[in-house]
């Protein structure tokens, strides 16, 4: 989300001009966001996706433009503005103007991230079968913080309680690590606890490897309630005690959805960019490409890990996330895309 976008804003505005170089940065904005902030006006940049959107034709680049380079909390703002001026919801105007991914794309970013998951996670459990693979990538990933916005966010949407509609949508052993999850009652202190990683590793090399059957109670407790630092230390100490990393464990103790969920929580107590990483190049991998999930991690990583995210994709994959991107879509859905990478 660099500077270029709102910089090559339309330098053809006298107001532009003039506030370029002038806004100051109050001590409580980072300098970081600068330029996100930067002679940010949603009494403008409202007006201008009107006319982006007024008479034949669409000025998509416009809308590209305008989105792509503000905050989440700023397009919130855009959107306010915009129902105040012209008494109509910027959705629904967009959805009439837009179509296929690029609208998609776009209606995401006009979410707050939570809002976006929380449809997410409605749309993985409504009607007949449940997208239990969405379920785990979101619930599994998140921070506490993260879990009670969604949850929040899923009461506001829809009425309804999010807990309640996991437990009658999943069932089994799922049901019980994705109930633990949502109780966002994750560690989230930095120091380790040495002696607690190895009684962890013990209780979880008991609880699998070392008996018929596996104990989930024992791997729900550790992988759902430690934080990810403890957890690492644990692996480590599981290596030692069982000879055998926990991944390796995991897939031989469990298997679908459980496997799958257990699997993202470790991974992303390892290296959360990474596991995004890989998923973002499993969407753009071999014939066809998963634009719902380019689009989810794009725009609800955006103002979190993004940055950590491209840079581990060009580790692991040896060419950057934007030309994965570039090759794997086309129109007006790739500028966007590329737009929120910059």
């Amino acid at each position: 989300m660099g500077s270029s976008h709102s910089k090559s804003y339309d330098l053809s505005e006298d107001i532009w001009k003039t506030t370029v170089g002038t806004t100051s940065l109050s001590a409580d904005e980072p300098a970081t966001n600068k330029h996100r902030h930067h002679g940010f006006d949603a009494d403008r940049d409202a007006k201008k996706i009107h006319s982006a959107c007024k008479g034949a034709g669409t000025d998509e680049k416009k809308i590209i433009e305008i989105l792509s380079s503000r905050t989440s909390e700023q397009r919130q703002q855009i959107k306010q503005k915009y129902k105040s001026l012209y008494s109509k919801d910027l959705e629904e105007v967009l959805k009439g103007e837009l179509s296929g991914n690029f609208e998609k794309a776009v209606l995401a970013l006009l979410d707050l991230p939570c809002e976006y998951e929380a449809r997410e996670l409605r749309k993985a459990m409504k009607g007949a079968g449940t997208d239990e693979s969405l379920l785990i990538e979101i619930l599994c990933t998140r921070s506490n913080k993260e879990i009670v916005n969604v949850k929040e966010a899923y009461k506001r949407l829809f009425d309804r309680d999010l807990e309640s509609d996991v437990r009658s949508d999943t069932s089994g052993s799922l049901r019980k690590i994705l109930v633990t999850v949502l109780e966002a009652t994750r560690d989230e202190t930095q120091e380790v606890n040495e002696e607690l990683a190895v009684q962890d590793a013990t209780d979880l090399y008991k609880a699998g490897e070392g008996r018929w059957g596996t104990d989930e109670l024992a791997f729900n407790v550790v992988l759902a309630k430690r934080s990810y630092g403890q957890l690492r230390a644990t692996f480590q100490a599981y290596e030692k005690v069982c000879g055998k990393n926990i991944e390796e464990s995991i897939k031989s103790e469990t298997s679908g959805d459980l496997e799958k969920a257990y699997l993202t929580l470790v991974s992303c107590a390892k290296d959360c960019p990474g596991y995004f990483a890989t998923l973002l190049h499993k969407s753009m991998k071999g014939a066809g490409t998963d634009e719902d999930t380019l689009i989810r991690i794009l725009v609800t990583r955006a103002e979190s890990d993004l940055p950590a995210i491209q840079e581990k994709f060009q580790q692991m994959y040896k060419k950057s996330l934007a030309e994965a991107v570039r090759s794997d879509t086309s129109g007006d859905f790739r500028k966007l895309l590329l737009a929120i990478l910059h």
